[in-house]
């Protein structure tokens, strides 16, 4: 297979628990040789985040899947920030590396000599990578920021939900901040080969969160109307939400004006079409209530199937509410190879979720999978800096290295 677009880069991924990780695995699919450095006291938090975990072949637990979602195409090296050795090991690999990827509170790996202002004096090419919180500025840059805590103080939990206020069930701002980093760092190394240097780039989860308001943020910013809590139902499109079936529920998203006519002739009302109080979405939000309420009488009618196979032969986006299982399950997942397995040392074979990007010339390549705690400490460091088998023991007997 081809080297990845990214095989000639190196990251040092000196981030733990999502958004750092979730970042440094895209680079690592994309070809990136990932060094991920974790505390010798037990690594990764996420690495205790279950159950569910890995078998362990010793007939203990193995890492928490948690840390399997975001940790592939990776190697760990465990080092002690705290001590002097440990610090110069990090500004050796440092000196070396293309990225480094880093989500200490503000400020926090300057007294260990580890902050952009410190490695670029070594490697003025450097693409310095921050995720916090709320950025290196403003007066909450000290705070720290959890996913939770984003989405309530961002507002995305104002706008999810019906009467209470409900949280998205994945970690979401983590996980768009490591996608936005990504690309960050992607631009800032196009720059670097043009000749731009190397520079610094500053996440913020806050940030990303009021970005991830999208329509809701520009409706509020253009009309001056602060959007509530709508459930499933779309602030701007009628109708795009779910209805009942007579064994279940349906999601419908009708688009666009000519889909509701076919919508429309599909429920067995193509009088609707010409009404004007539904042939124009506007109106349709205008009437929003009356519509829906007579949609949904009618499509209590068939069952999920039934309304899917006549909803997709017009041409209707529509799908079920499904878990887990059900979303696995879909031939469009099989046939897209969504899930795939790895084999991880000293547990066997995990399955993971694939890498959503499909490039027809440097795909995303699975040639790692998430390394065991400390795995490769040995290896990088006699790789990269010639480190002996003697002086890895000797830093590990004085608890530098794990």
């Amino acid at each position: 297979m081809a080297d990845g677009a990214l095989s000639h880069i190196k990251v040092l991924d000196l981030s733990r628990v999502l958004a750092g990780p979730w970042c440094a695995q895209i680079l690592g699919d994309l070809g990136a040789d990932v060094i991920k450095v974790e505390n010798p006291d037990g690594g990764d938090d996420t690495r205790g985040w279950g159950p569910p975990f890995m078998p362990d072949e010793a007939g203990g637990e193995g890492d928490a899947a948690y840390y399997l979602c975001a940790n592939r195409n990776k190697r760990s090296i465990a080092v002690n920030l705290r001590e002097a050795e440990g610090q110069a090991i990090i500004c050796q690999l440092a000196a070396q590396s293309d990225v480094v990827i880093e989500n200490y509170k503000t400020g926090g790996l300057k007294r260990f000599g580890l902050d952009y202002e410190s490695l670029k004096q070594d490697n003025p090419s450097i693409v310095y990578c921050s995720v916090t919180g709320f950025g290196q500025t403003g007066p909450s840059a000290h705070l720290p920021g959890y996913d939770f805590l984003i989405q309530a103080m961002g507002g995305l939990m104002s706008v999810t939900g019906e009467d209470e206020p409900v949280k998205v069930g994945v970690p979401i701002v983590d996980l768009f901040t490591g996608v936005y980093a990504a690309g960050a760092i992607l631009a800032a190394l196009v720059a670097r080969d043009q000749g731009r240097g190397g520079q610094y780039i500053d996440m913020a989860l806050f940030d990303v969160q009021a970005a991830m308001l999208a329509n809701q943020a520009c409706n509020y910013l253009v009309g001056g109307k602060v959007p509530g809590r709508m459930g499933n139902r779309h602030p701007n499109i009628v109708p795009y939400q779910d209805f009942p079936t007579a064994d279940g529920r349906i999601a419908v998203a009708v688009g666009a004006d000519r889909q509701f006519r076919a919508f429309a002739a599909v429920l067995g009302r193509p009088e609707w079409a010409d009404d004007p109080r539904y042939a124009r979405n506007a109106a349709r939000v205008e009437y929003r209530e009356e519509l829906c309420g007579e949609i949904a009488s009618i499509m209590r009618r068939k069952t999920s199937d039934e309304w899917r196979a006549g909803l997709d032969a017009a041409g209707i986006p529509c799908g079920p509410i499904q878990g887990l299982d059900g979303v696995f399950s879909e031939p469009q997942a099989r046939a897209r190879e969504l899930a795939f397995q790895m084999n991880v040392t000293g547990s066997g074979a995990a399955t993971l979720v694939a890498n959503p990007m499909r490039l027809s010339q440097t795909p995303p390549q699975y040639t790692k999978a998430p390394p065991r705690f400390a795995e490769h400490t040995a290896e990088v460091l006699q790789e990269r800096l010639g480190v002996s088998q003697n002086d890895v023991a000797r830093l590990r007997e004085l608890g530098i290295l794990a």
